[in-house]
């Protein structure tokens, strides 16, 4: 009796662990996949309570705070400044020269953006003229991983989008 029952709890457990993998699984492409459904990913945010919602966000929802983020992150200069810093600390000039056709006016609002997200910090020395430097925050360094892995995908499958582009001219 005590064998069976044993086994049928352990069975639950594992019930369970892979309710749990299944939906961090769901939250992970959530983040770094802009190419599923989300309604065919198994995890359902309205499950939730609304408080547990409102701290992870709702990208759907018009109202959700994580939009502005995902708009930095992954705008043409968010995506651009994030892959440079990637690289290491630059100064502005530096990102400049980098980061071809960005105005001045839009890589300072872009950086501002990114530091606000806590993704870029700025060292700024006392020195004359002014000396100030960017460099990527641990979690800007997180982020950086999926932008650069989109724009690798986009860099590999340039091609392929150019041809549907120019069938469809």
């Amino acid at each position: 009796g005590s064998v069976g029952h044993g086994n049928a709890l352990m069975g639950q457990g594992a019930a369970v662990a892979d309710r749990g993998v299944e939906t961090v699984w769901g939250l992970y492409l959530l983040f770094v996949s802009t190419y599923l459904e989300v309604s065919a990913m198994p995890f359902q945010p309205t499950s939730l309570p609304l408080s547990h919602r409102l701290r992870r966000g709702e990208l759907l929802a018009a109202a959700c705070p994580s939009r502005d983020v995902l708009r930095h992150v992954t705008s043409r200069w968010g995506v651009l400044v994030l892959l440079v810093l990637a690289d290491g600390t630059q100064r502005f000039s530096g990102l400049r020269r980098k980061i071809g056709g960005v105005s001045e006016k839009m890589l300072a609002q872009t950086l501002q953006w990114l530091e606000h997200d806590g993704l870029v910090v700025r060292h700024e020395f006392p020195v004359v003229p002014p000396h100030v430097e960017y460099s990527l925050t641990p979690m800007g360094n997180e982020v950086a991983v999926h932008v650069r892995g989109l724009a690798d995908w986009i860099e590999l499958n340039l091609h392929r989008i150019l041809a549907v582009r120019d069938v469809a001219a």
